[in-house]
């Protein structure tokens, strides 16, 4: 019993030294920026003010950075599924020549850190003339040798008796793959799609040095500069609310899919 009680004290504790920086973010976005330093720890400040948030949208274009980052994010995170699904059950249930070694290949990449890749990767989209164009930010992400891996081991985790028998039934393949094993393998689906909308989402070097223009910047790169604007006097209540706005689709997908993700982390602890 004391055990069990220091144990939930202790997430407790770690889930309010957690949450504070969020909920002390979210309040100090809609304090005036004179009022920022006068508030200490207090998180419950009034008048709340709506000011910084003004000065966000009129300052930049920040709708437009949000609808790149979401347009960009959603279509890699769709690609990424798709592609790393349709690869991860073709080398966990068919039989091809050189399988192995090349799924070997594909957890070598996985070594290899991605700055390495950011040369060659740019002049190959500069050969293309892809440089600031939505194919530059998209197309390098859809594929990826972590989504293959983790795929590739929730299928093997599968029973193979309905695939069986949807086979039996004259479903072929890719009948079998999209209408049996996609279905089934869910919290994997939902799991690679949190993980790839956030690390596309926060992406920051690589829209950098593929955009040139201010109308194909995404709200890290647009971020930056708007902070890189600022002279004598940084506005942190500006850059609280822009922090507030990037927050809320990342914190919207791990809401949606928290279910499936939960599922799935507890799924891949348990040992038969």
């Amino acid at each position: 019993m004391k055990k069990s009680l220091f144990g939930y004290l202790t997430l407790v504790i770690i889930a309010i030294s957690m949450l504070y920086p969020f909920f002390a973010m979210i309040n100090l976005s809609f304090v005036p920026n004179g009022e920022i330093f006068n508030q200490g720890g207090n998180l419950l400040y009034s008048p709340l003010s709506i000011e910084n948030y003004n000065n966000v949208f009129n300052k930049i274009p920040l709708w437009k950075y949000f609808i790149n980052s979401l347009f960009v994010a959603v279509v890699t995170t769709l690609g990424q599924v798709l592609f790393s699904s349709l690869a991860g059950y073709a080398f966990a249930r068919l039989n091809f020549k050189f399988r192995d070694g090349l799924f070997l290949l594909i957890l070598i990449t996985m070594l290899v850190p991605p700055q390495v890749n950011i040369i060659p990767l740019f002049f190959l989209m500069r050969q293309l003339h892809w440089i600031n164009t939505y194919q530059a930010l998209i197309i390098p992400g859809l594929f990826g040798g972590f989504g293959i891996f983790m795929m590739r081991q929730y299928f093997l985790g599968l029973p193979k008796d309905l695939e069986e028998s949807a086979k039996i039934d004259g479903c072929n393949i890719f009948q079998t793959f999209f209408k049996v094993a996609l279905p089934l393998a869910l919290p994997a689906i939902a799991t690679l799609s949190i993980f790839t909308f956030v690390s596309c989402w926060n992406s920051f070097m690589w829209p950098l040095i593929v955009t040139n223009t201010e109308s194909m910047r995404t709200l890290p790169v647009g971020l930056a500069i708007f902070k890189g604007s600022f002279r004598e006097i940084t506005l942190w209540g500006d850059l609280l609310a822009c922090s507030v706005i990037c927050t809320l689709p990342v914190l919207g997908v791990f809401l949606a899919g928290r279910k499936y993700f939960i599922s799935d982390i507890l799924q891949g602890g348990v040992k038969e």
